[in-house]
């Protein structure tokens, strides 16, 4: 059976993911990424998520810390586009995620943008480890989505195929926007 956005995402992390690598979450939202993430890594690895509204970061500290799992994870009340200021120049990044749109059950006026959201790939592709996964789930069925979708589509369609391989997964035949899923992957050795 095909797979969801959100469950096809997870195992595409599931796939390349291993304890004690370093991963980001790019959009912490509602927690449920990075609870993922950080039981992937183990006790040896480390997540970091970024996430403008407080209540994301409340609600996901709360989840990680009953599950266990707080230690493994550093959550930032600010932007995604701040990840190249956080990760210092030697940090090699397994994996990352961003949910992009709203937080669900929030104000709908606050959303992830294009201009920042490019800022954020741009920084975390040359982090990504040789294999690793940056997965993008797009969620655009909002005003001002149309816009972040167009602007992503077209930055990951000019990334160089010698380094990355870049993937669209959508289903094409439903209604009401359903949300597109880019996983770009860094490949193993430079190919034409």
């Amino acid at each position: 059976m095909l797979q969801t956005a959100l469950h096809y995402s997870h195992q595409l992390l599931r796939d390349v993911v291993l304890p004690g690598d370093t991963v980001v979450d790019g959009t912490v939202g509602n927690g449920h990424d990075t609870l993922f993430l950080a039981d992937l890594v183990g006790s040896q690895g480390h997540v970091y998520g970024f996430d403008i509204q407080g209540q994301a970061i409340d609600t996901s500290r709360q989840k990680l810390t009953e599950a266990g799992l707080a230690s493994r994870t550093t959550l930032f009340h600010q932007g995604h586009e701040t990840v190249a200021q956080v990760l210092n120049s030697e940090v090699i990044v397994k994996a990352a995620i961003f949910n992009l749109g709203y937080l669900p059950k929030s104000d709908k006026t606050i959303i992830t943008r294009k201009e920042t959201t490019l800022v954020a790939l741009t920084s975390l592709l040359p982090k990504l480890a040789v294999g690793g996964r940056i997965i993008v789930v797009i969620y655009y069925g909002h005003e001002g989505g149309d816009t972040e979708k167009d602007g992503v589509m077209a930055f990951v369609k000019d990334i160089p195929q010698r380094e990355y391989n870049v993937l669209s997964y959508q289903f094409i035949n439903q209604q009401n926007n359903p949300p597109i899923l880019i996983a770009i992957e860094r490949k193993k050795t430079s190919q034409p």
